[in-house]
């Protein structure tokens, strides 16, 4: 069984490697992923794994904006030290949902389950079937997400429908969100950035830090930086030092191609 793991503390993903291979040594882990970003990258780029476990609360946000940004066709159990999810979690492709500490007892149940699942599927129809199949048949897929392609923006009296190949990158001045168009134009936008981010296509708006969300094309120049951290240079310019955190810097090169 090939898994990948989603987890954003190191000693907890090293833990459930460990356990994994406790319960049955022949599994393998592919990768694990520590953030929304770098687990859609990831996703985008490689065949699906047979089984997913995901930690629920991430850096970047909560696991579930995943589902919106990649088409997920793998079984899913999640992972957290809250209940308070369990509901919403069975309906993105949930077959099981773990509280930590995880025992080994609790993972070989889940583990368990899905082997069931999956004879109960090739039982039923008598012939060999992917572990992608038997998610099809017994979970509730989510559909693909339709990111926006345009925004409505006021300028005076006029409203102004701006595409999203004309925008450079979302930005924010105090309290307030902007977008900044690539010919320098700048509009006032009604919506956060935490807002914005899962409206955006993953594959071209990068949230760089707490204050930018920029596209490819809006990228001038990287240079490393001080403890880890990437100075980026944006076109057209914007009055302040932009600055990849180095827990962020990771995602972003990988974002940018690397």
């Amino acid at each position: 069984m090939k898994v990948l793991i989603i987890e954003d503390e190191p000693l907890g993903a090293e833990a459930l490697k460990n356990l994994l291979m406790e319960c049955d040594d022949t599994i393998e882990v592919l990768s694990i992923k520590d953030s929304i970003v770098s687990s859609a990258v990831w996703l985008s780029t490689h065949h699906a794994p047979d089984l997913i476990f995901m930690d629920i609360e991430l850096a970047d946000g909560q696991c579930f904006e995943l589902f919106k940004q990649v088409e997920i066709k793998s079984p899913v159990i999640f992972t957290t030290s809250y209940d308070e999810y369990a509901l919403k979690a069975f309906r993105f492709n949930s077959v099981d949902y773990l509280l930590k500490p995880i025992s080994v007892i609790e993972l070989k149940r889940s583990l368990g389950k899905v082997q069931d699942l999956k004879q109960q599927f090739l039982d039923r129809l008598g012939s060999q079937k992917s572990l992608e199949q038997l998610i099809l048949q017994f979970s509730t897929l989510q559909p693909l997400t339709e990111f926006r392609d345009r925004f409505l923006v006021k300028q005076g009296q006029r409203l102004l429908s701006i595409s999203i190949s004309e925008i450079a990158y979302f930005f924010t001045k105090g309290k307030v969100t902007f977008i900044k168009s690539i010919h320098g134009k700048e509009y006032f936008l009604d919506y956060t950035l935490d807002q914005l981010q899962p409206m955006l296509s993953p594959k071209i708006f990068c949230r760089i830090n707490r204050q930018i969300i920029a596209s490819h094309s809006s990228i001038l120049q990287v240079h490393t930086w001080f403890n880890g951290k990437l100075k980026v240079e944006l076109s057209p310019q914007i009055n302040e030092e932009v600055i990849v955190s180095r827990d962020k810097a990771k995602d972003f090169r990988q974002w940018l191609g690397e």
